[in-house]
């Protein structure tokens, strides 16, 4: 893989990252995606850089009631040292038990739980970026589970979103309900619930969690799509760290680029179209490890191949191809057509990647906004947004 230097900037003075008993030494974590953050694609970025790898987003209940694929959701390889899981839930007591069972079973040595997930299926149910709203709520759920991650020093932290939209904003009360009740680090998406993931992220909002919450680490996430990103993100906000999500998508190459840039150094890899595909293969191969299944393995690392190669010289005709392979040897065969000589294409190859959605109103439960506290009707009903496995 080509590696070249871009202009150096002062080096950024960021010490690590500490979560309780953690040291994170490269300060970037990388944010749960359901469908994308499984151990290969894990495994993937590991290679290249430093960082704490966050599993696939899985439900309390689900975990609670062990089924196969939460199960799955939280396996990690033998050699990852960090063991990151996180969890998803509404009822305070579910995810009191998914947390104790994590912890007494030694499954995790991190917890995160997601208060910021925008997807209409997890907010019409109160669940994900709507839940924060009710501070009665949100203040149960994370009082019980930090208590239950104590019992075994495992540290627990959160993530969220602004709020619902510009006119109910919740990260600042969130925030310090979370610090209260003796978080580890809270890590805010510069978004509303209802931006989904267009527009611009809101640094600001950021830099104002981070000076409202002195004593805790804060992180950044939204819109780093480089490094040069991640530490300007650091500069202007003053965060202790970055997450990481869409911009890695099809270059886990990325945290290559992050370690290097935290490390004051200005290389950065920029693939020609051979190291892309030695990559996309790797990814295949770990994918069936994972799964066990050659065929649901090929068709899981599809949807990567269009963020792969963005910006590369390929043909509709083999990107077709690539997004419909079935095997392993029908994967190096169309990989093998490519021109494999093709040199990196620059700010084509980088940016945005993946669907940014656009605005909309959020799906929120009967009446939700008319009050910060559950009403009688919403407590009964909001165990209903406790979905199978993973809320996306």
């Amino acid at each position: 893989m080509t590696v070249t230097a871009t202009p150096p900037a002062p080096k950024l003075e960021l010490p690590p990252l500490k979560l309780g008993p953690i040291t994170v030494h490269t300060p970037v974590i990388l944010a749960p995606m359901a469908g994308i953050t499984n151990s290969a694609f894990r495994r993937l970025c590991r290679e290249y850089g430093g960082g704490l790898y966050v599993a696939e987003m899985v439900t309390s209940r689900a975990l609670v009631e062990r089924t196969p694929e939460s199960l799955r959701i939280i396996s990690h390889d033998d050699d990852e040292k960090v063991r990151s899981v996180q969890l998803y839930g509404v009822d305070p007591v579910t995810v009191g038990q998914a947390v104790r069972m994590l912890v007494e079973e030694d499954r995790a040595d991190h917890i995160d739980l997601n208060f910021g997930c925008p997807v209409p299926k997890v907010t019409r149910r109160g669940g994900g970026s709507a839940l924060p709203w009710k501070t009665d709520l949100f203040t149960s759920i994370v009082q019980t589970a930090v208590k239950e991650a104590s019992r075994g020093n495992v540290p627990l932290t959160i993530k969220m979103r602004k709020g619902i939209d510009d006119d109910h904003l919740t990260y600042l009360d969130a925030g310090r309900i979370a610090r209260d009740a003796g978080v580890a680090a809270v890590a805010l998406h510069g978004r509303t619930a209802a931006q989904f993931y267009s527009g611009q992220a809101d640094w600001t909002a950021i830099a104002r969690l981070r000076e409202a919450l002195p004593d805790i680490p804060v992180l950044g996430n939204g819109d780093i799509w480089s490094a040069e990103d991640a530490v300007r993100m650091v500069r202007e906000t003053g965060v202790d760290g970055v997450v990481v999500g869409r911009g890695c998508q099809g270059r886990p190459w990325l945290f290559g680029d992050l370690m290097a840039a935290f490390e004051g150094s200005d290389v950065r890899h920029q693939p020609d179209l051979g190291k892309v595909a030695e990559s996309v293969y790797r990814h295949a191969e770990l994918m069936v490890e994972t799964f066990g299944d050659e065929g649901k393995a090929l068709r899981e690392i599809r949807k990567h191949m269009a963020w792969y190669f963005k910006g590369y010289v390929v043909g509709s005709e083999l990107r077709t191809k690539l997004a419909m392979v079935t095997s392993l040897e029908v994967l190096r065969d169309t990989l093998d057509q490519l021109d494999l000589g093709s040199p990196y294409p620059g700010v084509d190859a980088e940016g945005p990647r993946g669907r940014a959605g656009s605005p909309k109103k959020p799906a929120l439960p009967k009446d939700w906004l008319e009050s910060r506290a559950l009403n009688a009707a919403q407590s009964q009903d909001i165990s209903a947004a406790e979905l199978d496995v993973s809320g996306g």
